[in-house]
């Protein structure tokens, strides 16, 4: 004897159909990057975000973990992945899921832009972008240089908020 399968929930009518629309979607510089959320953790009541990420030669964020899942779909270019400690080349048709917790990090080492889209599940990355990055005018728009001084002010605040999103920062990847 099989023990049935569980019913799907029905329908909740209090969610909606989620359509973004590149001409009114947060364009956030952080750390020499661009990146454009497209799904908010509200649009999918928690659930996952999504993140529309451009990244110039030379970006890219330090070493850092976080305790929630992160998938990087390579749409143009390649990056250099650092998965605990381990260096791996993701180029564009990719896709590398980060577990929760692990020590990670990504870089573009080309000459090129990359552009990838990021899933984190569940949601709670974007509203860290959105406090910590400035906004900027498109998706490849990179937000402004900081001096010595401002850069050490924003990793301050950086450092100072990563709790509140269950993110570390980390010396090595």
């Amino acid at each position: 004897m099989s023990t049935p399968l569980p019913l799907v929930p029905p329908d909740n009518p209090e969610r909606s159909l989620t359509l973004a629309r590149s001409d009114n979607l947060p364009h956030i510089g952080l750390v020499g990057d661009t990146y454009t959320i497209t799904v908010t953790g509200e649009q999918t009541a928690g659930r996952f975000c999504v993140v529309d990420m451009h990244i110039p030669p030379g970006g890219g964020p330090p070493p850092h973990r976080h305790d929630f899942e992160e998938t990087f779909i390579v749409i143009e270019g390649e990056i250099e992945a650092t998965f605990r400690g381990k260096k791996s080349t993701v180029r564009a048709g990719d896709t590398i899921n980060v577990p929760a917790n692990a020590p990670h990090q990504f870089h573009n080492v080309s000459a090129n832009p990359v552009r990838m889209f990021c899933i984190c599940s569940p949601s709670g990355q974007e509203g860290l972008f959105l406090e910590v990055g400035v906004p900027v005018a498109t998706r490849t728009t990179p937000p402004p240089k900081l001096d010595p001084t401002e850069q050490a002010a924003f990793l301050e605040k950086v450092k100072a908020l990563a709790p509140k999103y269950r993110t570390e920062l980390l010396k090595e990847a």
